[in-house]
């Protein structure tokens, strides 16, 4: 009888390989949650760089009492959909509470990020539609336009010229849906969304924008890449998830689409999913409205962003951005078992990042990516420098690239 899994005899092979170097790339094991940026792990105290907790909510005291009361009032779970009985007068606020955030009509909860994606890139282009999508979109888009019957287009990474000259090639009297992010996860690198959106419109086709890693900290109000780009009126849906700065787990979409209502009866991972547990909903409402106002820990985000890429440069590491462009910055690896173990003695020394590899990533890249919170301290920072300074020599990460530089 054929074995099913046979296909993957060569990822078989490479995580047989990495576990004999000692190395978990399945994800190391969290003993303990001490703070939004430190952590036990293999019963040493570690700092956390490598957990999109980018606005640190994630021990706020009244976000946790909101949680804790929502679990006694309401029990654990809903067990429906939000088309059946999923839905507590707790998920109505969590998206009264978004639509306020974002200052838009409409908002509609999903139980994942990766969901909200899939739902909307399945639904909103069918047969004869079109979806155009930026080559370095992230798995939930492309899994997205799987699901669905559209055709799909890419165009080159954040290449507004490319974008329009694909767009230009469609029937103009089809439907099209072009999908971007504000920040892309691998690399931290963020789109030039204002002349992107431009060119989509000019071009007869709709705009959804995921901006699951820059909610919270870009723009006046924190709502994002779009809000910063000044493009928020053009775009007609804005994308994200409850677990990077909201610090829980879950999904949305905004909108002012005056139709936007009938996706609550059209879309399947909305539809066919178990609805948030009431105390998620609850956190998750109480981290929104805070987010409103929490103008010093924007700042010492980004204090802690730009020290953290200068440091890093400085040290002699290949950056993804020459600049910090957001609160992810990413070291590219010269070959993925430099990459293991600059990561394992990362690990070794204090600090916990993360390594990336294809195909998740970008042109076969194998990078580590360090993403930064807003409760990371000037002295955790300089304590991460320094321990990259030693572990990039440790490791022959540093030579290496000094070698090819």
């Amino acid at each position: 009888m054929p074995d099913l899994l046979d296909k993957f005899d060569y990822a078989s092979a490479e995580l047989a390989k990495l576990q004999f170097l000692g190395v978990n790339p399945v994800g190391v094991v969290m003993e303990k949650i001490l703070s939004p940026t430190r952590a036990i792990i293999s019963g040493k105290e570690t700092i956390l760089l490598g957990t999109y907790n980018y606005m640190g909510m994630t021990f706020e005291p009244d976000v946790i009492e909101a949680g804790q009361k929502a679990l006694t009032d309401f029990g654990t779970g809903t067990t429906g959909s939000r088309t059946l009985n999923g839905t507590y007068v707790g998920h109505k606020a969590l998206e009264a509470a978004l639509s306020d955030y974002y200052d838009t009509r409409h908002a509609m909860v999903f139980s994942t990020g990766y969901q909200a994606n899939l739902g909307m890139c399945a639904t909103l282009t069918g047969k004869g539609d079109y979806i155009i999508i930026d080559a370095d979109s992230h798995a939930s888009i492309y899994d997205g336009c799987a699901m669905g019957n559209a055709d799909v287009v890419r165009f080159r990474h954040n290449d507004p010229v490319d974008l329009d000259k694909r767009l230009k090639r469609l029937p103009p009297e089809a439907g099209k849906l072009v999908v971007l992010e504000g920040v892309y996860s691998m690399l931290g690198d963020i789109a030039p969304l204002a002349e992107l959106v431009r060119v989509s419109k000019a071009n007869g086709a709709m705009v959804m924008v995921d901006e699951a890693h820059a909610m919270g900290f870009f723009g006046e109000h924190g709502r994002g890449v779009t809000e910063q780009a000044g493009c928020e009126a053009e775009v007609d849906f804005v994308v994200g998830t409850f677990s990077k700065s909201v610090g829980t787990i879950g999904g949305y979409v905004v909108s002012n689409h005056p139709k936007f209502e009938v996706l609550r009866l059209m879309c399947r991972p909305y539809m066919f999913t178990a609805s948030l547990p009431p105390s998620v909903v609850a956190t998750a409402t109480a981290a929104i409205v805070k987010l409103k106002s929490v103008h010093a820990k924007r700042n010492q985000l980004w204090k802690s962003v730009k020290a953290l890429h200068g440091g890093l440069k400085a040290a002699g590491f290949n950056l993804a951005t020459k600049t910090p462009e957001s609160a992810i910055l990413a070291i590219i690896m010269p070959s993925q078992d430099i990459m293991v173990s600059l990561w394992a003695a990362m690990l070794e020394a204090g600090v916990y990042v993360n390594m990336a590899r294809p195909p998740a990533t970008p042109a076969g890249m194998c990078l580590i990516r360090c993403s930064v919170c807003a409760e990371h301290t000037d002295v955790q920072v300089q304590k991460v420098i320094a321990a990259f300074e030693q572990a990039g020599h440790v490791s022959g990460a540093l030579g290496d690239m000094a070698a090819v530089a």
